[in-house]
């Protein structure tokens, strides 16, 4: 069975997407990219990379607590990164939520990301 995921403690999608998925069946979740919008005020947080992805990892905790799962559950992220030069930035935050057993992960540098955040990430994790 396939169920959407949806909470008010993440940014509202802002495009035709959903937070996230999940696949009861195969007990994955799969969590749509998240940028670092504050979930209250839908603004953007953060001036720098490593600023942004702080609160890109808040989102994407959120979304994961609401699809009963967490951090130590993901499979796989992929990091897409507005600039590869933030790249020791960015993997400093986003290693301070991994501190033993990090997920599988592919980090991209992309031309453009929604509202020309600096950081985007998603993931596949385990319920």
């Amino acid at each position: 069975m396939r169920s959407v995921v949806s909470t008010d403690t993440a940014p509202q999608a802002i495009g035709p997407y959903s937070q996230a998925v999940k696949i009861d069946s195969a007990s994955l979740v799969f969590v749509s990219g998240q940028i670092p919008l504050d979930p209250k005020t839908g603004e953007m947080v953060g001036e720098t990379a490593a600023d942004q992805c702080r609160q890109v990892m808040t989102n994407l905790s959120a979304v994961l607590r609401a699809a009963g799962s967490d951090l130590s559950k993901i499979a796989k992220t992929t990091i897409y990164l507005a600039d590869m030069n933030d790249f020791g930035a960015v993997n400093e935050v986003y290693g301070e939520h991994f501190p033993s057993e990090p997920p599988a992960r592919a980090t991209i540098q992309v031309g453009r990301l929604p509202k020309d955040a600096l950081v985007e990430i998603d993931a596949i994790a385990l319920v």
